[in-house]
């Protein structure tokens, strides 16, 4: 049966959100975000970590990720931590979550409003179980705090780092309208570490109709398949707002493979349907 965390967006949440962005270019988004968030206006909020997530780390962390990938150099076999982003963190659950596996987590979202909730929930965390270190040596890992956009530069400077070992995408590819996501896979295959990098996404929301609008924009496997092979290049939909198959299409020398997709043990109560069935996916991506 679905958790009992807050509950999915409801159809009249849905229609609000979908009206203070229609018809607004991508370049006015982030600041749309941010009134919401400025609002407290967040009907998106889960109220915790990704237990998806939880279980993948806990479960194929050892065959699937590279803990403290990038041995250092300088010092005697000392290993760095592996560095994870979360863009779109909002009320950063899932970087804190990251962080109690030894992560050094960057936390980004457009908002101001969204990185001081932020900061302010890891401050009354605490012990709490959910956050308890789950890391190699039973350390946790940083977490970094920063306002910035997703698809520019000026955060990396503050990141102290140009790629990530690790990114976790929930809740923010279903964020951006239809001609952003070429966009959207291309930043991604730039930010992922090209040796033993990980992107993980929780496909959400993979019940709502493709052509039906957004946000959140209804997502299926065949749309991460197509631009994450290709990333920038334009990718041709049908009426059905699926993309449309092109066999032809050969994956790009910058694109990213998926390792595993699995339907997790455990979910938000978002990813169940009426009758209590998880019907989100979550898959694991590389270079």
């Amino acid at each position: 049966m679905p958790p009992a965390d807050n509950p999915a967006t409801s159809a009249e949440e849905t229609r609000r959100l979908q009206a203070t962005f229609q018809d607004r270019p991508l370049s006015a988004h982030g600041a749309q975000w941010d009134s919401l968030w400025t609002a407290s206006y967040t009907p998106w909020d889960r109220g915790g970590p990704s237990a998806a997530l939880d279980d993948l780390l806990a479960e194929r962390g050892s065959d699937l990720f590279f803990q403290g990938a990038g041995e250092e150099k300088t010092t005697e076999k000392k290993r760095r931590r592996a560095r994870a982003l979360v863009p779109g963190c909002g009320r950063g659950y899932d970087a804190l979550l990251l962080a109690a596996y030894g992560f050094d987590v960057v936390g980004l979202d457009y908002s101001a409003a969204a990185t001081r909730e932020a900061a302010g929930v890891e401050a009354s965390v605490g012990a709490e179980e959910a956050y308890r270190p789950r890391g190699e040596e039973g350390e946790k890992g940083t977490v970094t705090w920063l306002t910035g956009d997703f698809f520019g530069d000026e955060f990396l400077g503050k990141a102290g780092t140009e790629s990530f070992d690790l990114i976790f995408d929930y809740t923010f590819l279903c964020a951006l309208p239809l001609e952003a996501r070429p966009k959207w896979a291309k930043r991604m295959s730039q930010l992922l570490a090209r040796d033993g990098g990980r992107l993980v996404c929780l496909e959400w929301p993979l019940h709502k109709p493709a052509s039906s609008g957004g946000p959140p924009w209804g997502l299926t496997a065949e749309v991460y398949v197509a631009h994450l092979s290709r990333p920038g290049e334009e990718v041709p939909y049908g009426q059905d707002g699926r993309p449309v198959e092109d066999d032809a299409g050969q994956p790009a020398a910058d694109g990213l493979k998926r390792l595993v997709r699995v339907q997790p043990r455990r979910t938000h109560r978002a990813g169940y349907d009426r009758e209590g069935n998880i019907i989100d996916f979550i898959s694991v991506w590389s270079h």
